[in-house]
């Protein structure tokens, strides 16, 4: 399945009125200076265990179509094109091999998944395929000059729910709940981290499967413990069936659970049991009347009505956004239009708000891109809430990969 567009991208602040020189060869590897068009691509999963992802990329798009109105890059035009890979690595690497090799994309932007772009790595550094904006979170992709991730390590926004909890909330017994795959062992690194550094331990340390639908074991164990607060690094399904659990057996604890969780999706499942379960996120609130959220909000009800607006969505505006930042950049350098111009540009980013992420930076050796997080909490009206600003990740968590 294919889906093609050509659209440019950026927000009203970025001007891009400088050009820089094309040269011909670079026409192959996805740049028309004649017509002012870049190519880049996508694997996303349109069919497999995630469909529901695709409204990631269908943000990304808006974000593209989106921009392409406001003129923002001087002219030039972004040309879009995705293909399915059924959220299966394998195929992930035979998509980005079709899309160098038959499509000629300057560089992937927002492609979907940890896994998969981990399984991209060898083939991107084989021919210098920058990878803008992967939406996944681990950390190789920190660590790799050719990749350029939003989304932060979930050790690293485990750590920052922990601090919350301990610091603001001024509680002393948290207890994780975390799925027992490479989110939730992330989760539990960085959780693990930042007690160790504080010489504290855990209430209690609990794994689930993610299909689990009934918490209500889990949930004995954490009141036992008397936990005060409880972290949960799984879906929204997962996190609107431990609320139920807690309510049916009438524990009453603060809770706390990652980014992608403060979603419509989860209200729909947790109803009024959300309230007051407070997120730490790398994303402003979609209700923020920040300027580039509010243009995300405008643009998918113009692009795609029948999506939701949502922290899914504002997560691939948010990652198309970037590779709209990065070439502007470059752009705007005057160096030659080429992938590895484009990858030294990147690195020099610093504190730039981008889609709904702030303050985001890389640098050579470093490719962190939110290197911060609020607290954001449910309301009783259905919405979202900030209710501690952004702060700079506990330093503490960092490993030596990702320091």
């Amino acid at each position: 399945m294919k889906r093609r567009s050509f659209v440019m991208c950026g927000a009203a602040s970025l001007l891009g009125s400088s050009l820089a020189p094309v040269r011909a060869q670079e026409r192959s590897s996805g740049i028309d200076g004649a017509a002012k068009i870049v190519t880049v691509g996508a694997f996303t999963p349109i069919s497999g265990p995630v469909p529901f992802y695709a409204v990631l990329t269908n943000a990304a798009d808006a974000c593209f179509k989106w921009s392409n109105d406001t003129n923002a890059l001087g002219g030039w035009k972004i040309r879009y094109v995705t293909f399915d890979d059924g959220y299966e690595p394998a195929r992930s690497v035979a998509v980005t091999r079709r899309l160098v090799e038959e499509t000629g994309i300057f560089a992937l932007a927002a492609p979907i998944g940890t896994p998969q772009t981990q399984a991209v790595i060898p083939y991107a550094k084989e021919v210098g395929l920058p990878m803008i904006g992967p939406i996944g979170g681990a950390s190789v992709l920190f660590s790799e000059r050719l990749s350029f991730p939003l989304l932060p390590d979930y050790g690293w926004s485990a750590a920052s729910n922990l601090e919350y909890a301990l610091n603001h909330l001024k509680l002393s017994r948290v207890a994780l709940l975390w799925e027992n795959d490479e989110l939730g062992r992330s989760a539990k690194a960085g959780f693990d981290r930042y007690l160790a550094s504080v010489n504290k331990s855990a209430a209690a340390s609990i794994p689930f499967e993610v299909r689990n639908t009934d918490f209500t074991p889990h949930i004995r164990k954490i009141a036992e413990a008397q936990a005060e607060a409880v972290i949960l690094f799984g879906s929204n399904s997962n996190l609107a069936a431990a609320l139920k659990s807690a309510d049916r057996i009438g524990f009453d604890t603060k809770w706390m659970a990652p980014f992608f969780t403060a979603d419509p999706t989860t209200r729909k499942l947790a109803g009024s049991l959300l309230d007051g379960v407070n997120f730490s996120s790398w994303l402003l609130p979609v209700s923020a009347s920040d300027p580039q959220v509010k243009a995300y909000r405008e643009a998918i009800a113009k692009y795609y009505p029948s999506d939701p607006v949502g922290v899914f969505g504002l997560n691939g505006w948010s990652n198309g956004m970037l590779f709209v930042k990065g070439f502007q950049m470059l752009l705007s350098s005057g160096k030659p239009i080429t992938r590895e111009n484009l990858v030294a540009v990147m690195e020099t980013m610093r504190n730039q708000s981008v889609g709904g992420a702030k303050g985001v930076s890389f640098e050579p050796g470093d490719h962190r891109g939110a290197r911060q997080e609020a607290i954001i909490q449910a309301t009783s009206d259905g919405g979202f809430k900030l209710v501690r600003d952004f702060s700079p990740y506990p330093p503490q968590i960092f490993n030596s990969k990702t320091a």
